[in-house]
């Protein structure tokens, strides 16, 4: 569970959190391709922060700066459990 205390001692502009999902209904659906897409967290500069995508062979470097930007709150809170407060800092 990612809260607010945990949220500000991370660094700004680093990553702190990635996995891959499959572009699928029950996975991160982006387009439904059912490839693997990797995505990666990232904190931002005004303590707040959010999930970019894309696909996994792409590689952590490539999603960080050339990356979907995932919108769907019900995609965000499964990617990354957090409390409300965190939530509402995420940065669409």
């Amino acid at each position: 569970m990612l809260t607010l205390e945990i949220l500000t001692q991370i660094t700004p502009g680093a990553p702190f959190a990635m996995g891959v999902e499959y572009d699928q209904e029950d996975g991160l659906f982006m387009d439904g391709t059912k490839r693997l897409l990797l995505w990666v967290a990232v904190k931002g500069y005004e303590n707040d922060w959010c999930i970019y995508t894309h696909f996994a062979d792409r590689g952590q470097e490539f999603v960080m700066r050339e990356g979907d930007k995932v919108c769907s709150p019900n995609h965000i809170t499964k990617l990354v459990p957090c409390e409300d407060e965190v939530f509402s800092r995420y940065r669409y």
